[in-house]
């Protein structure tokens, strides 16, 4: 059986109508709502940082150097109450995202874990309390007294280290005043 041109080209061209549709949907749609998310993450990550330095009244994103690995993010709070850090660490599960408070006499005010991917009930203790608290208060000379949880010392260990690189680079930061 032989077919003709238009049996062939027609589904053909009627295909590439409906993708060029969709995209162009796609593209619409993703321009629109890409304002809006951005918009609701940077709302978001405000309000994690004033929840984890409660005394500051807004924030500066500052640009350091030779900061330790866990470090991606360090924000000066304005009126000097101190700083925030954002953290990223391997756990057991994967990668944990952190946001640590140091006031600025370098007592950890609070830490909160943004993301984490690891074990339900084991790992992901690390997000919860009482392990979160045990942060409170703590300095570079105390941060070893913070128990691991049982059963999750490799969450637990990936949390202290990524908090232990938060108090390091405070100490970087503060120098560089």
């Amino acid at each position: 059986m032989k077919k003709n041109v238009k049996e062939i080209i027609t589904p053909i061209a009627v295909l590439a109508c409906i993708c060029l549709v969709v995209t162009a949907l796609l593209a619409y749609i993703n321009l629109v709502t890409s304002p809006i998310i951005t918009e609701a993450e940077e709302k978001a990550a405000a309000e994690a940082r004033a929840e984890v330095l409660s005394e500051a009244d807004s924030f500066t994103l500052l640009d350091v150097e030779n900061l330790p690995e866990e470090v991606v993010e360090v924000y000066k709070a304005d009126n000097d109450a101190g700083y925030v850090f954002i953290l990223t660490t391997k756990g057991y599960g994967g990668d944990m995202k952190l946001i640590c408070g140091i006031k600025s006499d370098g007592t950890i005010e609070k830490s909160q874990t943004l993301s984490h991917s690891e074990t339900s009930g084991l790992g992901s203790k690390t997000a919860d309390e009482p392990y979160r608290s045990q942060y409170v208060g703590k300095t570079a000379d105390t941060i070893n007294e913070v128990d691991a949880i049982s059963g999750a010392t490799i969450s637990s260990n990936a949390y202290k280290k990524a908090i232990k690189g938060a108090l390091d680079a405070y100490n970087i930061v503060k120098e560089a005043k």
